[in-house]
């Protein structure tokens, strides 16, 4: 069973960063393409960022590119979500998935596995 918790999320003003975190049960994150999604209030849920487990490749949306950096760390079991120059429209909870596939999807229905969430809130 793989299971992912995040964390690092909260209140930040616009231009603030915040660095989400999400541990996972053991070997996940060497073993499984690792993703951020998130949902804005009355909105779909949108692809953030992915990060493979075999081919280092990161992939990161076009509205995040530039401010957003995913991360892992194998030997804690965890991916990060470095998000810099935040605005309003960050505004979301942010959810950490785990796909099987090799090279980083950015649809959610590739993803096998969900965390619970951390909401994210940016002032203006």
């Amino acid at each position: 069973q793989v299971r992912l918790v995040e964390s690092g999320g909260g209140l930040v003003q616009a231009g603030g960063s915040l660095r989400l975190s999400c541990a996972t049960s053991e070997r996940t994150v060497s073993t499984y393409t690792m993703g951020w999604f998130r949902r804005a209030p009355g909105k779909a849920g949108e692809f953030v960022a992915a990060i493979s487990w075999i081919l280092t490749t990161r992939y990161v949306d076009d509205s995040v590119k530039g401010r957003f950096t995913i991360s892992r760390d194998n030997t804690q079991n965890t991916v990060y979500l470095q998000m810099n120059s935040l605005t309003p429209e960050d505004t979301a909870v942010y959810y950490c998935a785990a796909s099987s596939r090799p090279s980083p999807p950015s649809t959610s229905y590739e993803y096998n596995f969900w965390g619970q969430g951390t909401q994210v809130t940016v002032s203006s």
